[in-house]
């Protein structure tokens, strides 16, 4: 039987209980097993506030949440700051960073199958020490590897990985390089390889320029950056092409040739996704040696408390945490 997966509490002040209560509330039936690493008072007392029944049952390790998920929501005890919905305290963050080192001690241990984080407030962090941008880099330093995860977003329809990430346009066009591409697209096919089953994905790497440069007319990058990283891909027997004209690879069509769409920048990948699945996208880190997804959104303060939150981006990533673990472990056994 195959290891629960281990999610982490999230903002307190945020809505990661509530939709973590509301996933297991309607949707306990259709979603893999998992624990919560939270505190069960915190959690009994949000769905007695919500009017939810929604019963809480303390564990002590993973494999219990097996024989207790079909009847009550496992709660790996964790001690938490008491605060109100929507209010964020810096008092609190040191529970926040604990639950998501205890999730990933225990998937390192091969007690969870997976991490599913509940969205964090960076932020808050940050007023409290938190020397990290944001989960990514976290989780690369708790899992002790060199070379930077990636971060994927998929939905059913779509999978997209941007080249560069978290920095303005103009230094992500300074710091967009062949061996970068190179870097993250080997990470990246492999990772689809071993955990979502493409035995050879195939990678459409887009054009940084309008129209993909128009051959030099418009910018030279894909001439001298994109099109090297290409052949030399193509050289590693990685079957990826391009570059394309980013204005006509995300159509229903078009979406059909690939298994995932390399960008240039941050919101040359998130803008499609998020048009084509905003409630359903999922965020899934490529390259550290367990895996992690998490819901596609932030902590929602404004509306924390009311019970409103959508659970869909959680189950959704839940799902693929537990697809990938499957396919992960079918790999190894062949």
């Amino acid at each position: 039987m195959i290891a629960p997966l281990a999610v982490s509490m999230g903002e307190p002040a945020g809505i990661g209980g509530e939709i973590t209560l509301k996933a297991w509330r309607e949707n306990r039936e259709n979603i893999p097993r998992f624990f919560v690493i939270d505190c069960p008072h915190r959690l009994a007392h949000l769905a007695n506030r919500l009017g939810w029944t929604v019963p809480i049952c303390p564990i002590t390790t993973p494999q219990e949440a097996h024989d207790v998920f079909p009847d009550a929501l496992p709660v790996l005890e964790h001690p938490v700051t008491a605060v109100e919905p929507g209010q964020l305290s810096k008092h609190s963050a040191k529970s926040v960073i604990s639950s998501i080192e205890r999730a990933v001690e225990l998937c390192l241990k091969g007690e969870a199958s997976a991490v599913v984080t509940n969205p964090i407030h960076k932020h808050n962090l940050h007023n409290a020490g938190f020397g990290f941008p944001g989960h990514t880099e976290f989780l690369a330093e708790l899992a002790g590897i060199q070379t930077p995860p990636i971060m994927m977003l998929a939905c059913e329809e779509l999978r997209v990985v941007p080249i560069t990430v978290h920095v303005s346009l103009q230094q992500a066009i300074a710091e967009l390089t062949t061996d970068l591409i190179v870097e993250k697209c080997v990470i990246t096919a492999k990772a689809l390889q071993e955990r979502a089953g493409i035995d050879h994905p195939r990678l459409a790497l887009a054009g940084l320029n309008p129209h993909a440069g128009e051959n030099g007319d418009m910018g030279h990058e894909e001439i001298d950056v994109i099109t090297p990283a290409v052949e030399k891909l193509q050289e590693m027997g990685i079957n990826a092409f391009g570059p394309l004209p980013p204005d006509t690879m995300f159509h229903e069509a078009a979406r059909k040739t690939y298994d995932v769409a390399m960008c240039m920048y941050h919101d040359q990948a998130l803008i499609p996704i998020k048009t084509i699945a905003f409630d359903l996208g999922v965020n899934v880190t490529l390259g550290l040696p367990f895996i992690r997804t998490s819901p596609d959104h932030g902590t929602a303060l404004n509306i924390a408390g009311t019970g409103t939150a959508s659970a869909t981006s959680l189950c959704a990533a839940l799902k693929m945490a537990g697809d990938m673990a499957h396919r992960q472990l079918q790999k190894q056994n062949t």
